[in-house]
């Protein structure tokens, strides 16, 4: 899988492996060194290769890190020289792509299988062990604490933990299980137009609820599958891509944060901060403050693909970003409707084509599905190809239809249990052009909606020319 993704991502952006300065490759369940094992079929060009482990949001810290090492800034220990510092700019290929290579991918065993080793620790343990104690209180003080408790416990405990969060938020700010059932209903019929989607059946509201329950609050079409998956992205400078003619398809990364958890976490009796809204909300605010953008102004933002990891993540995650009574709570965290209106948001059609925003054109993680180790790089793979205009019949209307030639903004959210969030504002950079040889016409189609598997002649286009194993091509699963 990595592999695939790799290829199609250098041919995209019209390189060979041999241009590949450093790789950084995510996994969740791998060994050691599964990122030379995934890219190593393409070169063995002696380039550093970091192999990194984040949960299911490691694959959006993946570019993270790739841009802390392109863009000299933040840390008092990484000071460039002033002049340094204006030629950098870290621009995104896709598929979902990259000089720098990104190769996230979930690799061995699924979200639900044990590691092998038993020396790993279960990422959820401290959170799921904070469920157990929220649900307990709750069965004690079921009017203080508005979660599932007592008999009324059921399912697994990530679902358990996402249902208990859109329960605390349906009791503060109204909503309801229909309300769930819209949302998912929303993103399969998304998925229904993405041929890369797990799923592909448009299911309607009334047969996402009436699907079995997986908890007390989620309905199994309403909860993301088990899913396996490789995405790629190909991050550059500016300068690269001016070297290399990819001013036509190039993505600037504006801003990004990421953020891990506060006590509040644990220590605030918070079902919603057990599932990370104070860690979505102030990785929002930080990213949209160093873009620039006025607090709480959403207007520039056209697209979304956030963590929909359960239709119940998507609800608390589309309020307005102002500050609350406790100045804590994360149904402000992307800032997408009005304050404690996230059902009315959902009830307007306001998160689907027509409505203020498209959010999860893909079919979200619901319904495209959820490969721990590749959804965030799905994530930017998906916004790069909206902003390239390329999305075809997922594409996202009225991106360019502003003053600005730059177009609207589009916004990644990708959260890890455990924890960690990174939010990320795409934009087409000001030296945009239109026109000319692109991605589609290097890999002779449009890889952005028409899923094609590579082949051998791929590989072959996309490896480095001269520090290759024939040894290791002719082991290669195409």
């Amino acid at each position: 899988m990595g592999l695939e993704a790799a290829t199609k991502a250098l041919i995209d952006a019209g390189i060979t492996y041999d241009a590949v300065e450093a790789a950084f490759c995510g996994y969740c369940y791998g060994d050691s060194c599964c990122g030379q094992r995934a890219l190593y079929n393409l070169g063995m060009t002696g380039i550093p290769i970091t192999n990194l482990n984040n949960v299911s949001n490691l694959k959006s810290p993946i570019i993270v890190a790739i841009d802390l090492t392109r863009r000299p800034r933040i840390h008092n220990t990484r000071i460039a020289p002033r002049e340094a510092r204006a030629s950098i700019k870290p621009v995104i290929q896709s598929r979902p792509h990259s000089s720098v290579a990104p190769i996230p991918f979930k690799a061995l065993c699924t979200m639900q299988t044990r590691s092998s080793s038993p020396a790993k620790h279960n990422v959820l343990s401290l959170s799921d062990s904070n469920r157990c104690v929220l649900e307990a209180w709750a069965a004690t003080f079921p009017t203080a604490c508005p979660i599932e408790g007592g008999t009324a416990q059921k399912g697994p405990a990530a679902g358990r933990m996402f249902g208990n969060g859109a329960k605390e938020y349906f009791q503060k700010f109204g909503g309801s299980y229909e309300t769930l059932s819209k949302i998912a209903a929303k993103n399969h019929q998304h998925a229904f137009k993405n041929p890369y989607s797990q799923f592909r059946k448009p299911w309607t509201a009334e047969q996402v609820a009436q699907a079995p329950k997986i908890t007390d609050d989620l309905s199994l079409l309403m909860c993301c599958p088990t899913s396996d998956g490789a995405a790629c992205c190909i991050v550059a400078s500016e300068a690269f891509v001016h070297a290399h003619n990819l001013e036509n398809q190039s993505i600037e990364i504006v801003s990004q944060s990421m953020v891990t958890d506060t006590s509040t976490t644990f220590e605030s009796r918070s079902a919603m901060e057990v599932v990370g809204f104070s860690m979505t909300k102030n990785a929002a605010d930080r990213t949209f403050e160093a873009a620039g953008i006025r607090a709480g102004d959403r207007s520039e933002v056209g697209v979304v693909e956030l963590h929909d990891c359960f239709a119940a993540n998507e609800v608390p995650l589309a309020s307005l970003s102002q500050p609350s009574n406790r100045g804590l709570l994360s149904y402000d965290a992307l800032g997408l409707c009005e304050h404690g209106k996230a059902a009315d948001f959902v009830n307007d059609g306001d998160n689907t084509y027509g409505g203020k925003f498209v959010v999860n054109p893909s079919g979200g993680l619901e319904a495209k599905g959820h490969p721990l180790g590749a959804t965030g790089l799905g994530m930017h793979f998906y916004v790069t190809t909206q902003l390239r205009n390329w999305s075809g019949p997922m594409q996202a209307p009225g991106l360019f239809d502003i003053a600005d030639k730059r177009g609207k903004y589009g916004l990644v959210h990708n959260i890890g249990l455990g924890g960690a969030v990174i939010v990320s504002l795409l934009r087409r950079p000001e030296f945009w052009v239109d026109g000319g040889a692109d991605g589609r016409s290097r890999l002779g189609y449009n890889h952005a909606h028409e899923a094609r598997p590579v082949t051998k002649a791929d590989v072959e286009k996309a490896r480095a020319k001269t520090e290759y194993s024939p040894f290791l091509l002719e082991q290669a699963k195409l």
